[in-house]
C-alpha cells in the first residue's frame, strides 16, 4: 500500500465518457476493492464544470491519505489543479473521453481493474508542467500561479480544435467530436505562424506540442522523447504553413516517422515561450483543454505532485 495510506477521497464526473449508466457500479466496486485492502474510499462527484478542482484543494486542506481522480484528461486536469504543489498523492482511474496519463502509465481502461493495482502502488514526486502569461504580458483570463498540466500543452491548430470543440457535443460524441472538429479546422484554418523562443533561440512554427509524456491523443506518439519523471519538455514544432503539407504528414506520424519530415524540430527543455507572429490569434491548450490565445509561457515546475503508479512488473 502506498506509504500505508489508509483514507482517499475518489473524485468522479458522472456525466464524462462513455457508459455513463454503467460507471457508477464500476467506481462503487473500485471503492470496495480499495476497501478490501485497507483503504477506506469517499466518493465525491462533480456538480459542474471546474468543481473538481475545489474538491482536490478541499481534500488537500483536510489531509487526505490520497486523492483518486476517475475521469478523462479533463478530470484529472481539474483535479492536479487543485492539487499542484501539495505533498497528497494523487492516484488514477480511467474514462472519460480521452487519458493520456491511463496510456503513458499503462493503467488499463478498466475501472475495477485499475483499482486493484492501487494498493501495490509506488508514490513518484514527479513534475509538472505549467502554462502562465508570459512576463510583462496582461492575461486575466489566466490565473496568476498559471494552468497545470500532465501530459501535453500546445499552440496552433491543436489549440484551435480543443478551443473550438463544443462542450456539448463532447458530451454527446466523445472522441468524436475532436476528429469533427479537426475535420472542419482542416478547412478553415490558415495555419498562422507563431515565434517560439527557448534555450536562448527562437523558432518560427505554425504548431507546437508541448510534451511531458510521449503519448499525444489516440494511436499518436509525438513527442517520444518525453518523460513524466525528468523535469524537462521535450518541444516539437512544425513550420508547414500549407494543409498539403500537414496532410504529408499524417501517414508518417501514424507510422512513427514524424521528425523524418522536413520542416520539423525537436528539442528538450523547462520553458518556452510563444507568441503570434502576426496579426491572426494563435490558441492554446493544456491536456486537452482550452487555454484561449498566445501569448503563453510553458514552464516545468520540479518537485510539484505525488503520484500513484503501478508497481513495475516482475520479470
Amino acid at each position: 500500500m502506498p506509504d500505508g495510506i489508509q483514507d482517499a477521497l475518489l473524485i468522479y464526473n458522472p456525466t464524462s465518457g462513455r457508459r455513463r449508466h454503467r460507471r457508477f457500479n464500476e467506481i462503487e466496486q473500485a471503492a470496495r476493492i480499495l476497501k478490501e485492502a485497507g483503504i477506506r474510499t469517499e466518493l465525491a462527484p462533480t456538480t459542474s464544470p471546474g468543481a473538481a478542482k475545489g474538491i482536490a484543494r478541499l481534500a488537500v486542506e483536510q489531509r487526505r491519505g490520497m486523492v483518486i481522480a476517475c475521469g478523462g484528461d479533463g478530470t484529472v486536469n481539474e483535479v492536479l489543479n487543485g492539487m499542484a504543489g501539495s505533498e497528497v498523492p494523487l492516484a488514477l482511474l480511467p474514462a472519460g473521453t480521452a487519458n493520456i496519463l491511463a496510456k503513458e502509465l499503462g493503467i488499463p481502461w478498466d475501472i475495477p481493474h485499475a483499482a486493484r493495482l492501487i494498493p501495490g502502488g509506488v508514490v513518484r514526486r514527479i513534475a509538472v508542467g505549467v502554462a502562465l502569461a508570459p512576463e510583462g504580458k496582461d492575461r486575466p483570463d489566466v490565473p496568476p500561479e498559471g494552468r497545470y498540466f500532465l501530459c501535453v500543452a500546445g499552440a496552433g491548430p491543436d489549440g484551435a480544435i480543443v478551443n473550438g470543440v463544443h462542450a456539448e457535443l463532447k458530451k454527446q460524441a466523445g472522441i468524436l467530436a475532436y476528429w469533427a472538429e479537426g475535420l472542419r479546422q482542416l478547412f478553415k484554418y490558415d495555419f498562422p505562424l507563431l515565434r517560439v523562443c527557448s534555450n536562448g533561440k527562437e523558432h518560427r512554427a505554425s504548431i507546437i506540442v508541448v510534451g511531458r509524456t510521449a503519448n499525444y491523443g489516440g494511436p499518436f506518439k509525438i513527442t517520444t522523447g518525453a518523460s513524466l519523471f525528468e523535469n524537462s519538455f521535450e518541444f516539437l514544432t512544425n513550420s508547414a504553413t500549407s494543409r498539403l503539407r500537414y496532410l504529408i504528414c499524417l501517414p508518417a506520424l501514424w507510422l512513427g516517422k514524424l521528425r523524418h519530415i522536413d520542416g520539423i524540430e525537436a528539442w528538450k527543455g523547462n520553458e518556452v515561450i510563444c507568441e503570434p507572429a502576426g496579426d491572426t490569434p494563435v490558441y492554446a491548450q493544456v491536456d486537452g483543454e482550452p487555454v484561449g490565445p498566445l501569448p503563453l509561457a510553458f514552464r516545468i515546475w520540479p518537485d510539484a505532485l505525488s503520484l500513484v503508479i503501478p508497481a513495475p512488473k516482475e520479470s
